[in-house]
């Protein structure tokens, strides 16, 4: 087993970009295998997501699950089940479709959940991001640049970092649905 301390954890509000870790791969599956045994039957699978989920990305240190319900189980019961993960719901999402909850020390997350239906938005283009990235180097090369380049000039605004990567995320989304 890994020490995720070592691995993972980022002061909450900043940014802070750390090169791709082959271990991020195994951190993810030992946490899926956790969250597989905690949700039992309330969800149908569990997928790494996000910018740690790309090999060769760099990344904020974040683990980034994404847990896809066919038939998704009502909140408190995911509520119930994920506290004593360690997980906490993050109540104030701007994701209209998703469950998020949050892993790790409030003042340094480590893992991040989105918990949502088969087909929905979130589960679409999260997988879809993932995907197209992982199988065009060019356009995961433009994203790392992207994301260096925001990092350096927001080091202390999480939401501007993220707002500013928004026009290329859909960028993606759009070139990944043509390619369909």
């Amino acid at each position: 087993m890994i020490q995720r301390s070592l691995l993972l954890g980022l002061e909450r509000g900043t940014v802070k970009l750390v090169e791709h870790r082959k271990e991020w791969q195994q951190l993810a599956d030992e946490e899926r295998s956790r969250l597989e045994d905690a949700l039992d039957a309330s969800v149908d699978e569990i997928e790494h997501v996000g910018s740690t989920a790309i090999e060769g990305l760099p990344a904020k240190p974040v683990l980034n699950l994404l847990a896809v319900a066919d038939d998704p189980a009502p909140k408190a019961e995911y509520v119930a089940r994920l506290k004593p993960e360690g997980y906490e719901l993050r109540e104030n999402d701007a994701v209209p479709d998703r469950l998020f909850f949050a892993k790790g020390p409030t003042e340094e997350r480590t893992h991040y959940l989105s918990i949502a239906e088969r087909g929905s938005v979130c589960h679409r283009e999260q997988i879809a991001f993932r995907d197209y990235l992982r199988s065009n180097p060019d356009a995961a090369a433009e994203y790392a640049r992207l994301k260096r380049k925001l990092a350096t000039a927001h080091p202390d605004d999480r939401a501007s970092y993220t707002e500013r990567k928004s026009a290329f995320v859909t960028h993606i989304l759009d070139r990944s649905e043509n390619d369909r």
